[in-house]
This record gives C-alpha cells, sequence and structure tokens, in this order.
C-alpha cells in the first residue's frame, strides 16, 4: 500500500452540493483506504512473529497498549463497577431484589461495559498516541524514506501496532471486568447490605460461557477498529503540526463513534433472535 502521496489540489467548491459531493467522496474513499490498510495489516501479522525487528516493535507496542495503560483501566473499570453496584442496586432495592445484584453488574459488565470503557481508553490513549506519531512521521517525511528503501510502511509500523491491539484488547476487557465485578461487590457488601459470598455466587451462576465469549469478541473488534482507524489517521496527515492534532483528535472522534456501532451491531448479532 503506497502511503506517501501528493495531496490532489482542487479548487474552492463554488456551492453547497459540490461541496457535499467531495465530503461525500472523500468520506467512501477513507472508508475504502481503512479496509485495505486493515487488510494488509492482517496479512502481515504472521510476519510480525517471524522477523526480528518487528518482534522488538512489537514488544514496544505490548508495553505501551498493556503495561502502560493499566493505571487508567485499573480505575476506570473498578469505579464503572462500584457505579454499576450502586444504581443497579438501589433500583432493586425497591422490589427487594438485592440478591441478584451480584449477576445484573456481572452480566452488565462481561456484555458490555467491561468492552467498552476499554476501547474508550485504548482510543484516548493509544489510539491518539499511534495517530500522533504516524502523523508526525508523515509530515517529516520519514514514511517516505521507508518507501524509498522499499520497506512497506504497513508492515513495518502498522502490523506490530495492530498485533499488540487485538491482543491486549481482550486482556485489558477481561481485567476491567474483575475489577469492576469486585467493586459492585464492595458497594453491595458496604452500602446495600448484600453479603459478599451471596453475590459472587449469584454472579457466577448467572454467566454464561457465551457472554464471556461475546465480550471477548467484542474488545477485539475494538481493537481493530482503534488500530485501523489511528493508523489510517497518521498516514492521511497534512499540514504540519495543525494535521498531527487534527488527526490525532479525528482518531479519537471515529474511534468512539465506531466503537458504540460495532458494539451494538455484535450485540444484536449474538442476543437478538431473527
Amino acid at each position: 500500500m503506497t502511503i506517501v502521496r501528493e495531496p490532489p489540489y482542487e479548487d474552492a467548491p463554488r456551492g453547497l452540493l459540490t461541496a457535499c459531493g467531495r465530503q461525500i467522496v472523500s468520506f467512501f474513499a477513507g472508508v475504502g483506504q481503512s479496509g485495505r490498510l486493515l487488510l494488509e495489516s492482517l496479512g502481515y501479522m504472521p510476519g510480525v512473529l517471524v522477523r526480528r525487528d518487528a518482534r522488538r516493535t512489537m514488544w514496544r507496542q505490548f508495553y505501551s497498549t498493556g503495561i502502560r495503560t493499566l493505571p487508567v483501566i485499573t480505575v476506570v473499570g473498578f469505579f464503572t463497577g462500584m457505579i454499576l453496584g450502586l444504581q443497579v442496586g438501589l433500583a432493586l432495592r425497591k422490589f427487594n431484589q438485592e440478591m441478584y445484584l451480584g449477576a445484573a453488574v456481572m452480566i452488565t459488565l462481561i456484555r458490555e461495559m467491561g468492552p467498552f470503557v476499554t476501547g474508550i481508553c485504548l482510543s484516548a490513549c493509544v489510539g491518539s498516541a499511534m495517530a500522533a506519531e504516524l502523523g508526525t512521521m508523515t509530515v517529516n517525511d520519514e514514511v517516505a524514506a521507508l518507501e524509498i528503501m522499499s520497506i512497506p510502511p504497513v508492515r513495518y509500523l502498522v502490523a506490530p501496532r495492530m498485533t499488540a491491539l487485538v491482543v491486549m484488547s481482550p486482556v485489558l476487557a477481561f481485567y476491567a471486568c474483575l475489577l469492576g465485578v469486585l467493586g459492585g461487590g464492595l458497594v453491595g457488601y458496604t452500602q446495600l447490605n448484600v453479603d459478599f459470598q451471596q453475590y459472587m455466587s449469584s454472579a457466577m451462576n448467572i454467566a454464561e460461557v457465551k457472554d464471556l465469549f461475546v465480550g471477548l469478541l467484542k474488545a477485539t473488534v475494538f481493537g481493530l477498529v482503534i488500530g485501523t482507524v489511528s493508523c489510517h489517521e497518521g498516514f492521511a496527515t497534512r499540514l504540519g503540526a495543525v494535521g498531527v492534532g487534527r488527526a490525532t483528535q479525528r482518531s479519537v472522534i471515529i474511534s468512539f463513534l465506531l466503537i458504540l456501532f460495532f458494539g451494538y451491531m455484535v450485540t444484536r448479532l449474538f442476543y437478538l433472535e431473527f
């Protein structure tokens, strides 16, 4: 995939219809380029484990994606569980059904909120950094230098980052779910008078393997989305430092929107009977 290209010169649009048409064409062009970038990076992923330089880059990305985001995931996951436990517990108290607090918190976290908060944190912490890093390399002609040396930028820059995101996203989502369940149990025990053993028994009995599978699948899809959007926006950066800022902003916004969209679609696919 050729990344380096001169931006096409176009006159300023003379009317609203022309401007809208250009935006539509630009949107579909971006979708096509992102899809091609995703497919190429998936094709290069097996080679990441073989090439020594790619493995070094991959381990650095594992550290950036997994270890450095652990404090944020820890705080967000724990307080997400506490908020869920408090709000759901107050609602269940009206019907004297506090014994089902663990089941409600577990299902909500493992199906939706665990992968969702993980994707949000990764897009803000990791995706924005990827877009800024690749955007800076693009405007400084470092990506052009790779292509001149016949080194595919997708293989050298994108595949290790995508591999790290795909591997670490479900791991971090599972970690966030565990912390959320503990946070909900803490709130239930200290503020709602729910026995912690009863809370954990309810949580473990109601959860199914399908729920865990769907949650981890969502997290993996979110990792692919964040990596694809961030790398594409980084390679599409123009206009120097201003363009880097815009690329970072666009990568976070688009990732947020696509996380919401794909989260709904995966839930509809696995839980809605047609």
